[in-house]
């Protein structure tokens, strides 16, 4: 895409990294019409990025995914890095990360690599004003919907900055990324699909992140297997953000935002969203799971 206008309200997309993609509050309330959820995964970080900077608490932000980004402002801005913390600099010069920074025209921003945890989130003032679809800006990468993943010479348009920030929006009130994912798991609605003895050590087994996560779901590895008590398949049912489903591997699988809206494999508990979930979206590969029992 052509660099556009001197002074023009945009980012020009200079390095993508290995997965960013533009993500608000996501499409909710759409799974009858076979639509996912999407959204930011890590909701905490999403909000504070936008807060930090005044916006509205739906307004669309960049996610990035373990190496960062680096885009050129086309117009003075401001923007805001939360998440993972990772280096953050402005044309070659360290810049603050969790916090409100100054972009000049024609500088570029560059957010390095996560030094811990998984996914950053950069906020423009004003939010990039992509075109929404059904009433979000989200990228999902399940059903295709939304803008495209981010790719070099990418023009990302930004909307109007709207009021003055509130004070006292604090970074480090966030808790970092997890050593260990503590998942509280409400058991249900097919956990009479598995044995007794396979659901009683689900309490008292440790797993692993597996490197074949995503947005869609969070993987399971190293772990013992949930042995089935029926045999046969489940007809397709509606599926929940937290759903813990369990494929024929026996290594459970932790819906998250971008997952499919139906399933035919037992769901033996659903965690719910709220902080576990952010954490999900920071747990790196071969980090411990250990699940919870939650009423």
């Amino acid at each position: 895409m052509a660099e556009g206008l001197p002074g023009l309200p945009g980012l020009l997309v200079v390095r993508p990294g290995a997965l960013t993609t533009v993500q608000d509050r996501g499409r909710p309330g759409r799974a009858h019409l076979g639509v996912p959820r999407s959204g930011a995964l890590d909701t905490a970080a999403y909000a504070l990025a936008n807060r930090l900077l005044g916006n509205a608490p739906d307004t669309a932000a960049l996610e990035t995914t373990l190496d960062g980004v680096a885009f050129r402002a086309l117009a003075a801005t401001t923007v805001a890095v939360t998440g993972a913390p990772c280096p953050v600099r402005i044309s070659g010069r360290p810049a603050a990360w969790g916090a409100p920074v100054r972009l000049p025209a024609g500088a570029e921003l560059e957010v390095g690599r996560a030094e811990s945890g998984l996914r950053s989130y950069v906020a423009v003032r004003g939010g990039l004003a992509v075109p929404p679809v059904l009433g979000s800006r989200s990228t999902d990468l399940l059903s295709g919907l939304g803008p495209e993943v981010l790719s070099a010479g990418m023009l990302l348009p930004v909307g109007p900055a709207g009021p003055d920030p509130a004070p006292g929006a604090d970074a480090c009130g966030l808790p970092g990324a997890p050593s260990e994912l503590l998942l509280p798991l409400r058991p249900g609605p097919r956990a009479d699909w598995f044995t007794q003895a396979s659901l009683a050590g689900l309490w008292r087994s440790e797993f692993r992140v597996s490197a074949r996560s995503n947005r869609i779901g969070l993987r399971t590895e190293a772990g013992p297997a949930l042995v089935r008590a029926r045999a046969g398949e489940l007809p397709s049912e509606g599926m929940v953000l937290g759903a813990v489903q369990v494929p024929p591997d026996g290594l459970p699988v932790v819906f998250l935002a971008d997952h499919p809206v139906t399933g035919g494999y037992p769901v033996v508990g659903v965690v719910p969203p709220g902080p576990a979930l952010d954490a999900a979206a920071q747990a790196r590969p071969g980090i411990p799971v250990r699940f919870v029992h939650s009423c």
